[in-house]
């Protein structure tokens, strides 16, 4: 549904990326990885079966969506669904020959679907504007509630800097009362070892452990570690703004950082909590170029 905004992986189009030494359907397996939604349709026919299971490729792939916990919507076409009812009355009945489906097996995959948790919805369906109309409802609903956890993210944001301003201060505390010797250099210590930028880095690069770095040398090595590299100056949308691309995350990223928090050398400038400024970092998703694609349903 790209009216929607929404990117469609579908290995008609050649969206899936074949490899040269695996079957085509682990690589069908491995897309569903990158994906954040898998709508699965559910027909009369089997389709093609999996050289490894019992199960087609397209019931492999809802599967692998649930082991990974994806969220996931099943369509199941409507004669099909009628006469689910009457499978599960008579699938113990020598000779019951089913007139929906090419192959038993869609019923007895119809039930492992059905035992599945409520968090995946299934729906029957007709034309594929059904399909439509239930997903717009869907995730207009999605989008409520991240409205709603956006609001929430706010508190979340303002206690971390309240506990980052407290953790700052008790360890400003102890140095004036039990290390006053120690002169101007241990408060200058403090402060850079609990610098926002630290703090704003982790949360947007979801790097998952405490980061330290004196200049902007250092800064940069630990962000090609997670594959973030600088764009040339000439690029830049701003002078003001140093800019990064990261193919660290499922689609490229655009990371600004304000260049003058570093010094003319690249030695990081020490700043408190009360100066820093939200908008000193910034992570935004890559531009895509316009595609001139045929719009599809779904």
């Amino acid at each position: 549904m790209r009216e929607q905004g929404y990117e469609p992986i579908m290995f008609e189009r050649g969206n899936v990326a074949y490899g040269a030494e695996e079957r085509l359907e682990e690589d069908c397996y491995r897309e569903i990885s990158t994906c954040d939604i898998l709508i699965n349709l559910i027909g009369g026919k089997f389709g093609s079966e999996s050289s490894n299971s019992k199960y087609s490729i397209s019931q492999n792939e809802l599967r692998t969506a649930v082991k990974l916990g994806k969220q996931i919507y099943i369509f199941i076409e409507k004669s099909v669904h009628a006469e689910y009812a009457t499978y599960v009355a008579n699938k113990n009945v020598k000779g019951f020959m089913p007139t929906s489906v090419n192959d038993i097996r869609v019923f007895g995959f119809i039930e492992e679907v059905m035992a599945l948790s409520g968090r995946n919805p299934i729906q029957a369906f007709e034309i594929s504007q059904d399909i439509v109309s239930f997903l717009r409802e869907q995730w207009a609903g999605l989008f409520q509630l991240l409205l709603q956890e956006h609001g929430r993210q706010r508190e979340v944001n303002l206690f971390e800097k309240i506990e980052s301003t407290a953790d700052t201060l008790n360890q400003l505390v102890t140095f004036l009362t039990e290390e006053r010797s120690k002169g101007d250099q241990a408060v200058k210590d403090i402060l850079l070892s609990n610098h926002p930028l630290f703090i704003a880095l982790r949360k947007m690069m979801k790097i998952p452990y405490p980061i330290f770095f004196k200049n902007l040398g250092e800064m940069e090595a630990l962000l090609n570690a997670r594959k973030t590299n600088p764009i040339s100056k000439t690029e830049w949308d701003t002078p003001d703004y140093r800019e990064y691309v990261s193919e660290w995350f499922k689609t490229k990223k655009i990371l600004k950082i304000f260049g003058r928090l570093f010094e003319k050398d690249g030695k990081l400038k020490i700043i408190t909590p009360d100066d820093w400024k939200d908008e000193y970092v910034s992570l935004e998703d890559m531009p895509k170029p316009a595609e001139d694609e045929d719009e599809i349903p779904f």
